[in-house]
């Protein structure tokens, strides 16, 4: 899944090292544009610091960046971060924070260093490989076993496709009060509200593809065009119109 539905333009991106994870780039225009949700989150360099971005409700706008300021970030998957970051996924909901405020302090200078040394002019290699190669750790030490991390997996691939939410708990073998806390910890949203997020997801991917609003509704799993207009509204602040017309 590509979580960057309202990606601007200069946005470059590609698969990741990390599987499952996404590297991109970006740098600000003369103003500043809201990030909208996508169920990810994201470990990022910009300025000489190392911050983490989690999961958002709504539109985030970012304040006080001058144009022109640089960006690199690694984005995991849906439930991936909390094995990365090491809190759980709602504890960064609507939040960006200093790494240092979740991993060691001393660690976090040491990656700073070096993400600063490859960010310097005529070095090839890059900010992303030490972004790669610092979440590749943690991930390799992450105390998640892999019935948990399949468990996760399906839950959100189950409520990208649209399942009730009922039937996504029976699947997994979870209650419902289980599935909700599993998602909280592991999504930073409840399943309905992951459902709704990478429903948005979805529709603006077709949107940007040139797919009509009526067939985005129908194929994206909304009940007819004016509940997508409504489910955009609410969860990126502004109509589909205004979302496309900006990129």
């Amino acid at each position: 899944m590509v979580c960057a539905p309202d990606a601007p333009r200069g946005y470059r991106e590609r698969a990741s090292r990390v599987d499952g994870a996404v590297l991109w780039t970006t740098t600000t225009g003369p103003s500043a544009r809201p990030v909208l949700p996508d169920g990810c989150t994201d470990l990022i360099w910009s300025e000489g610091r190392l911050l983490v971005a989690g999961p958002d409700t709504g539109p985030y706008r970012p304040g006080g960046v001058p144009p022109g300021t640089g960006y690199t970030g690694l984005r995991f998957a849906p439930g991936q971060g909390p094995a990365v970051f090491g809190v759980p996924a709602h504890e960064l909901r609507d939040r960006r924070v200093p790494l240092a405020d979740l991993w060691p302090a001393a660690h976090v200078r040491e990656l700073t260093e070096r993400a600063a040394e490859r960010a310097a002019p005529g070095v090839t290699a890059g900010v992303g490989r030490v972004l790669e190669e610092a979440a590749g750790a943690r991930l390799r030490q992450a105390a998640a076993g892999a019935a948990g991390d399949a468990r996760t997996a399906a839950v959100a691939a189950a409520l990208a496709r649209g399942r009730p939410v009922a039937e996504v708990a029976r699947a997994v073998a979870l209650s419902e009060r289980q599935l909700h806390r599993l998602s909280l910890d592991a999504f930073g949203y409840g399943p309905k509200t992951l459902a709704r997020v990478l429903r948005f997801v979805r529709a603006m991917e077709l949107a940007r593809a040139g797919t009509s609003y009526a067939e985005v509704a129908v194929r994206a799993g909304y009940a007819d065009q004016a509940h997508l207009a409504r489910e955009v509204k609410s969860l990126a602040g502004a109509p589909m119109g205004a979302l496309l017309g900006s990129g």
